[in-house]
């Protein structure tokens, strides 16, 4: 639905809307992050070991980075990602914490938005919000779920009001979550008030004198 409507009525491209539509799949993956069961851990800090360090690479051009240091921004990038953040990640979060909330959709989508690189800021928010879209989804079929209709009568189970939800009963969790957010509401705006600069020569390897 995201792709479509990229296309018609906002008259992104075929390739963006695309883009859109993956990236809004991927968003609606993301609250499984917490599970207890790890797999969901591993893949998705797998394709973000490979994705997000790839979106550097116009900031990292843009700053005149040699193609070595690209290269070897790429490769640590990778390591800290798949191995570090993911085992951080499955130790502080719990099933239907914190990261199950308003606050981590917003999050999510502004994480998106800084990290995606490009001169049409139409993009950058076209798939923040495609992922915020497809967070959101998730978040509300599992409120969907927690309905149960045994013919006239409806009951809600242990999970209700776990998914949807802008607080958790973890203080410290759902202060770290705000302040993250809030960092990140600063960062978006300080970025989209402030105009690009012209990009930096890039640093040659010479050789001899």
């Amino acid at each position: 639905m995201v792709g479509g409507v990229a296309v018609q009525p906002f008259g992104f491209s075929t390739e963006a809307a695309i883009l859109a539509a993956g990236v809004t799949t991927v968003g609606g993956m993301l609250p499984d992050l917490d599970s207890q069961s790890g797999v969901p851990v591993r893949e998705m800090f797998g394709l973000a070991a490979i994705v997000c360090p790839l979106t550097l690479v116009p900031r990292l051009y843009h700053n005149g980075v040699s193609q070595e240091g690209i290269l070897a921004t790429l490769l640590f990038s990778y390591v800290i990602i798949r191995y570090g953040f993911s085992r951080i990640f499955k130790r502080i979060t719990v099933h239907r914490g914190m990261f199950h909330s308003i606050p981590a959709m917003l999050i999510a989508g502004l994480m998106v938005y800084l990290g995606y690189q490009s001169p049409d800021n139409r993009l950058r928010v076209l798939f923040g919000v495609g992922v915020m879209i497809g967070f959101l989804s998730h978040l509300l079929l599992d409120e969907l779920y927690s309905v149960d209709i045994r013919g006239v009568k409806v009951k809600l189970n242990k999970f209700a009001g776990t998914a949807v939800k802008f607080v958790s009963p973890s203080v410290p969790a759902t202060a770290v979550c705000y302040a993250l957010l809030g960092g990140l509401l600063y960062l978006a705006y300080l970025d989209y008030t402030t105009p690009p600069t012209a990009p930096r020569p890039r640093a040659e390897n010479r050789v001899g004198p």
